[in-house]
């Protein structure tokens, strides 16, 4: 069973940014993809095993953005 997570995400001004932000999250144990969308400034976390929402977010802001849970 996959689980998802969904995040807004703020700063974004390119695709490389949503590059740099799925890297981030994507080197989590237990993610198992992360696509961000700059025009709707989403990101869909796709998990194998649970992950908590702070960390992905902790993911987000190492890459440079903040980032709150949509669903």
């Amino acid at each position: 069973m996959i689980l998802r997570l969904e995040f807004a995400v703020t700063g974004m001004h390119c695709n490389s940014c949503g590059l740099l932000v799925d890297d981030e999250i994507e080197d989590l144990s237990g993610v198992s993809s992360s696509t961000t969308d700059l025009r709707t400034e989403r990101t869909l976390v796709e998990l194998d095993t649970p992950v908590p929402a702070d960390e992905i977010i902790t993911a987000i802001a190492t890459a440079g953005y903040t980032a709150r849970l949509v669903s």
